[in-house]
């Protein structure tokens, strides 16, 4: 028998075991290529050693149009149009009121002068045979009232037209319950448009020319311009039946969630101020009766739309 001391380690050769290096606390990680394959991709630390990269680095992902973007979704019909066919489209739409106020300017122009007779004799708080003439102080006055007054009826046949065209220009950006407002805007903005003008002729008008007639009489010869007197007319006439449209755009704001009447009755002095700035601006007389009666019509409007909003519960 051999003297050497046997090693009951499963064999292993004293000499392989002081040759084979021992793990220790100081062993060093695995490199980052090292455990990902060799990757080259750059490395970012937050300047304290750590590493934070992304495992791979992929296309940049885009959100689904039909899905919502930033919690908004969008109408069924919307499409993304480049800006020039915008352009397009709305001029043609434009072209379209333009050519419908044409023609009824056209055919307003058949009838100008029965029509001009017609007003004259009535607005006047005379008898018939009492009523001033009136007076023409350059060549083209008679022809240019003639044009404007009958411009006044192409405007009126041309307003649904455009409330219309505006309908189909927005119409793909619109739900199908702002449609269903819109629609039923058309034919109540007709409406409000006609009693804006019936309006004016039957109410201001008579009020503002017997204004004028008591403010003149006793100081000066009544000599009313025929020019003058119908651009008042038809000025006044116009713009109240853009005023008549204050409470359909009330209602189409609300119910489409632009505003509230909560809001519009807080605000309601900056909408007073703005009322008579703008009938300062178009209706303006030496006398400031005309802006007056204007201006307390649109208030009226304002605050009456504000009130049946009120009663019927909308907020």
């Amino acid at each position: 028998m051999s003297d050497e001391p046997v090693d009951d380690r499963d064999g292993v050769d004293p000499v392989d075991e002081a040759a084979e290096p021992r793990e220790t606390d100081n062993e060093q990680p695995p490199s980052e290529s090292d455990r990902d394959g060799g990757s080259d991709l750059p490395v970012e630390t937050d300047g304290e050693g750590i590493v934070d990269r992304p495992d791979s680095i992929d296309e940049p992902t885009y959100p689904d149009p039909d899905d919502d973007v930033g919690g908004i979704s969008t109408p069924p019909d919307d499409e993304e149009m480049p800006l020039a066919d915008h352009i397009e489209e709305m001029v043609l739409r434009f072209a379209v009121v333009l050519l419908v106020g044409a023609a009824g300017t056209s055919i307003g122009l058949l009838f100008a002068s029965d029509a001009i007779s017609y007003v004259w004799t009535d607005i006047f708080p005379y008898a018939a045979e009492e009523v001033p003439p009136p007076h023409v102080y350059h060549p083209l006055e008679l022809w240019l009232t003639r044009i404007k007054f009958s411009a006044l009826l192409g405007i009126m046949v041309a307003l649904p037209v455009f409330v219309y065209q505006c309908y189909l220009f927005m119409r793909p950006g619109l739900y199908p319950h702002e449609r269903k407002y819109y629609l039923a805007a058309v034919p109540m903005s007709v409406v409000l448009a006609a009693l804006g003008m019936l309006f004016s002729y039957v109410l201001v008008l008579p009020v503002l020319f017997q204004y004028f007639t008591f403010y003149a009489e006793g100081s000066a010869d009544i000599a009313y311009a025929l020019g003058e007197t119908f651009n008042l007319v038809i000025t006044l006439t116009g713009f109240l039946a853009i005023v008549f449209q204050i409470p359909l755009f009330i209602m189409l704001a609300i119910m489409m969630g632009v505003t509230t009447r909560r809001w519009l009755a807080q605000k309601r002095l900056y909408f007073w101020a703005a009322f008579f700035g703008l009938s300062i601006m178009f209706t303006m007389d030496p006398t400031m009766m005309a802006p007056i009666l204007v201006a307390l019509t649109m208030i009226l409007l304002f605050e009456g739309t504000l009130l049946v909003l009120k009663w019927v519960g909308r907020e």
